[in-house]
């Protein structure tokens, strides 16, 4: 009867965790890793935005993130909880090159990001590609769309679209290859076929970031 029991138990115990949903673990949370925020100092009220990680200590965002308040106070990023000083190594401007390169002391860092490299992608995606958007706390899917659904005098610098407006300074990856595409820069209107207001999101291209930074931080 003891025996019988304990059969009966485990049967009911194996029914109702069959009956529990599993869910299936999201790829692209792996890319939140190289996410961080970042934390720059107005002359009245401090404002959160977003960069990546590329690895040996340096941090990539949108130039109009860090802004003209790095000459009075450099901006500090949050990554893996803690909350780091950085140095603006390196910064550009809103639209030609709308990046910025920060410097955090690596050893302030867990070891498990210290060997971290975030590899620039080497060709661009196809119109229609998946793309996904990474914060420290979420990630986004997106798709690639075409220039020529932006005004003609915008085409040229600002090429690299995505169909959804994301927060300045995050990072887009590859879906399949899990490179950094570019960085989060800019909402754009974009023509609708439907009469509907409708805003794309800008990223500086990978080409364009491996023409800015140092050789040692293209991975």
């Amino acid at each position: 009867m003891h025996f019988a029991g304990c059969s009966s138990l485990f049967i009911l115990a194996v029914a109702f965790a069959s009956s529990v949903p599993v869910h299936a673990q999201n790829p692209d949370n792996d890319l939140r890793v190289y996410a961080v925020s970042v934390i720059n100092f107005a002359p009245f009220y401090p404002f959160r935005m977003y960069g990546v990680i590329l690895g040996d200590g340096a941090v990539l965002t949108a130039a109009h993130v860090v802004g003209h308040y790095s000459l009075f106070t450099n901006p500090r990023i949050i990554i893996a909880g803690q909350e780091l000083s950085t140095k603006v190594i390196k910064k550009g401007s809103f639209p030609e090159m709308d990046l910025a390169l920060l410097s955090v002391d690596e050893a302030s860092l867990p070891i498990s990001l210290r060997l971290r490299r975030n590899p620039l992608c080497k060709a661009p995606p196809n119109i229609g590609a998946n793309v996904v958007v990474v914060y420290p706390e979420r990630t986004v899917r997106s798709q690639m769309i075409s220039s020529m659904l932006i005004a003609p005098m915008q085409r040229k610098k600002l090429n690299t679209l995505i169909k959804d407006v994301q927060d300045s300074g995050s990072g887009a990856f590859d879906v399949e290859r899990k490179c950094l595409l570019g960085i989060m820069s800019a909402s754009v209107p974009i023509y609708s076929y439907q009469g509907q207001n409708k805003r794309g999101g800008y990223f500086v291209p990978a080409s364009r970031i491996a023409d800015f930074i140092p050789a040692e931080y293209r991975f």
